[in-house]
């Protein structure tokens, strides 16, 4: 492990982070648009069965305005299995049809890498509750090695319910085979799409709470940089743990800040000529992007803008900085 401070670190992520701002990362040892934009087809989760029997449950959402405040509250239920092993609560994601990408008129996207918007269709999949925790990353860490070896205790920030930091992509895609080997079933990181819709879960203002954030509702670097008209608030320097904040309409949590989530895709600078399916988008032969892999959600240490649903980022696959972590799909 390596030692940066906030400055370079920064720089660093200027330089290769193209939306990933960082804005306020300190010293750190784990380093290495129409209404109609979005369609939700009434839940039909995956059938198949090599899954657990589905469970439900109740939650309540929130809707913020400009200031931050609560302006609507909306009672839900949704549905999930259990993966006994790790203790996952994998959400039943229904299929659909969304916008995916920042709408013209949305702050945050400063270098065009979310545009332009297009139309995606989306199948049913399942996405894991919370971010992957500690104590499910120590149980699959002593799994048998299928390519490489995992650090059981990664993290710089310690306790069992916080999400695992730290960790890297390939790292990731460890965690994902070797729980797929032991239980059967298909885990794997979520392709870019698969997440966006996820988060958005039917909404597509810039959260998916609406306009803005507060840390009431959202841990990241909430001292300076507002994005709408929100109070300023907490700056925590710290994940919290997995559930702390309200969850989206599809029962999903944590998806704006605490920890970047690597997603499945390789980096492309931007969407001209991407697919317009759920599927992960193959490496541009021509492209130096290729080495990259993307970031969705934003972290405890990035200004508002870069939590927003739309905003991308990109690291390379084998860094470990504590303001990276992951959830996992199957289908």
């Amino acid at each position: 492990m390596i030692k940066v401070n906030r400055r370079k670190f920064c720089q660093w992520i200027s330089l290769i982070g193209a939306g990933v701002g960082m804005a306020a990362i300190l010293d750190r040892k784990n380093i290495v648009s129409p209404s109609t934009a979005t369609a939700i087809i009434p839940p039909q989760p995956p059938q198949n069965s090599s899954f657990p029997p589905r469970q439900s449950f109740s939650f309540e959402t929130v809707t913020l305005d400009p200031s931050g405040f609560v302006i609507e509250r909306n009672s839900r239920s949704a549905e999930y299995y259990s993966e006994t092993l790790a203790g996952l609560e994998m959400i039943a994601i229904p299929a659909g049809t969304f916008i995916m990408g920042t709408p013209d008129g949305e702050k945050g996207d400063f270098t065009g890498s979310d545009k332009p918007q297009r139309l995606v269709k989306v199948n049913s999949f399942y996405l894991s509750k919370y971010p992957i925790t500690q104590k499910q990353w120590q149980i699959v860490a002593n799994i048998p090695k299928i390519n490489r070896d995992l650090n059981p205790n990664p993290s710089h920030f310690q306790g069992d319910n916080l999400p695992v930091d730290s960790i890297s992509w390939y790292d990731a895609i460890e965690f994902c085979e070797r729980l797929a080997r032991a239980t059967g079933r298909n885990y794997r990181l979520p392709s870019e799409a698969q997440w966006e819709y996820a988060c958005r879960a039917g909404t597509t203002t810039p959260f998916y709470f609406g306009a803005t954030l507060t840390s009431e509702f959202a841990n990241y670097y909430a001292i300076k940089f507002p994005y709408a008209v929100e109070r300023e608030s907490e700056f925590r320097a710290k994940t919290t743990p997995v559930g702390s904040f309200p969850p989206n309409a599809f029962g999903l949590y944590d998806l704006h800040g605490s920890l970047y989530e690597w997603c499945a895709d390789p980096w492309h600078r931007n969407y001209k000529n991407a697919p317009n399916d759920d599927q992960v988008w193959p490496a541009d032969p021509n492209s130096t992007g290729n080495r990259y892999r993307v970031l969705r959600g934003g972290g405890w240490g990035t200004e508002l803008r870069e939590c927003r649903s739309a905003s991308r980022g990109q690291f390379s696959p084998d860094n470990r900085y504590s303001v990276l972590g992951f959830r996992i799909a199957s289908s």
